[in-house]
């Protein structure tokens, strides 16, 4: 003990004390741990709490008379109803949509769909087939990488970069089964050159900026436990 001043011995039980603390705290996994951040999901995660918790996000759930449930069941068409006009074809579409997956937001879906996009886009561009492979229908994936199999035989390359959307909009949508179709008018910026095995600049411009417009079909099956949407078709707007 003549190595130890009292000083020390109390620095030393403080740091053991505090270590205990903190380990009580932050040390133990309750398996209810967050996941990363997916946009895909950010929707459904706050409505599956909710459910969990028995509660809304104002206040908790009462008893209510016919006529107030009946509102209710309107209310929860209300960012459907500020996309598309109530008794449009689109607005039945999405509403068909949101009573198969209660969490469907066309707002959070917009956003979603406009990341997925240019991933998808600058994945084609730079042949990551395993990043299409995630995003992309079988039939769509297929169509993609038989493009960039061509292109890599030509010894082509493409240089792109994304400048941004200027504009996404639901233009339809639908019910297939049980499968949610949703299709969206994007546009883009994009400046994109194909370069030949030589170097040489056979398409596109890598000082330009160009409009890009296209029209974009994703899906998903409401009653997998995969939130994911996929790509399953596309089509170049002239």
């Amino acid at each position: 003990m003549e190595f130890f001043d009292f000083g020390t011995i109390f620095f030393l039980v403080a740091a053991v004390v505090i270590f205990i603390q903190l380990r009580n705290v932050l040390g133990r996994r309750t398996g209810n741990e967050r996941p990363p951040f997916d946009p895909y999901t950010a929707a459904r995660t706050r409505a599956a709490e909710a459910g969990r918790e028995g509660k809304t996000d104002t206040v908790v759930s009462l008893p209510r008379h016919a006529k107030a449930a009946s509102g209710d069941s309107e209310q929860k068409y209300t960012a459907i109803d500020a996309v598309a006009p109530v008794g449009s074809e689109l607005n039945k579409g999405l509403r068909a949509i949101k009573d198969a997956d209660p969490s469907f937001d066309p707002d959070a879906f917009v956003e979603g769909a406009k990341l997925a996009y240019e991933m998808i886009v600058m994945a084609y561009a730079d042949g990551d087939r395993r990043t299409l492979k995630n995003l992309l229908s079988r039939e769509v994936y297929e169509g993609f990488v038989a493009a960039i199999d061509e292109r890599e035989k030509r010894s082509e390359k493409i240089e792109s970069s994304f400048v941004g959307i200027d504009k996404a909009t639901i233009v339809a949508a639908e019910m297939k089964g049980h499968e949610a179709h949703v299709t969206l008018r994007i546009v883009s910026e994009l400046i994109s050159a194909t370069r030949d095995g030589a170097g040489t600049i056979i398409d596109g411009d890598p000082e330009t900026v160009a409009e890009v417009k296209d029209v974009w079909t994703f899906a998903r099956d409401t009653r997998s436990r995969d939130p994911n949407w996929k790509l399953v078709a596309t089509e170049a707007e002239e």
